[in-house]
């Protein structure tokens, strides 16, 4: 039975992972079983969170311009979305005891921010301390790919942003970031292969997410 409580259910992994496709999918499946829950996303989520999503992933700059935005105003820019999705969205969500499903949260912060880009951890933590207001995830997924298969999957989309564009050493570095996250802390987190287009990953998350609600 399903006892009514606020959740946070986190997806992460890099581009190509299919961590967007799973959080749809469960979002689907909750749906259906008649579960209390929305969907958001990091960048993004809200109104002006959204808008400060355009100014991040859009190329602004030409591909020989010698200006390119700084990796602390790209962080900064991320955490200034991170307090707008917090405050009119997750929080009022949660109080409201909703299940709610984001696609990436802080952890691709530190994947790439910090491990891929080598921004200040110090930083992040710091600026965190002031805009999560106690929000932490549940459950974390960690989709894990072949970087071969993610850099495949991206070739195929028809609209890519600069952050779809990395080369294959950042987006190794960046998932071998989550995978050291994840492991520092086993009991609110779950890797996953999700390199093969199988529905087994699927049944794995939707058995995972049960177990809490119930």
């Amino acid at each position: 039975m399903y006892k009514k409580k606020p959740l946070l259910i986190i997806f992460e992994g890099i581009e190509g992972s299919g961590k967007s496709y799973q959080s749809r999918k469960l979002l689907k499946k909750l749906k259906k079983i008649k579960i209390p829950v929305i969907l958001t996303r990091e960048p993004g989520g809200t109104s002006s969170a959204e808008k400060i999503r355009d100014v991040i992933l859009k190329d602004y700059f030409h591909t020989d311009s010698k200006e390119k935005f700084d990796k602390y105003t790209d962080t900064l820019l991320y955490l200034a979305s991170r307090n707008e999705h917090i405050k009119n969205k997750l929080l009022p969500s949660l109080n409201k005891k909703k299940i709610v499903i984001c696609d990436r949260f802080i952890d691709s912060t530190f994947a790439y921010q910090v491990y891929g880009k080598g921004v200040s951890k110090k930083l992040i933590q710091s600026v965190h301390k002031y805009i999560l207001k106690g929000v932490k995830p549940d459950l974390t997924f960690i989709l894990k790919i072949k970087i071969s298969k993610a850099l495949k999957r991206l070739k195929q989309r028809k609209k890519m942003n600069r952050y779809d564009k990395f080369s294959k050493n950042f987006y190794t570095r960046a998932q071998n970031a989550f995978i050291k996250i994840a492991k520092g802390n086993k009991k609110k987190y779950v890797i996953l292969d999700n390199s093969n287009d199988t529905d087994e990953v699927e049944k794995i998350i939707f058995n995972n997410v049960i177990k809490l609600i119930k």
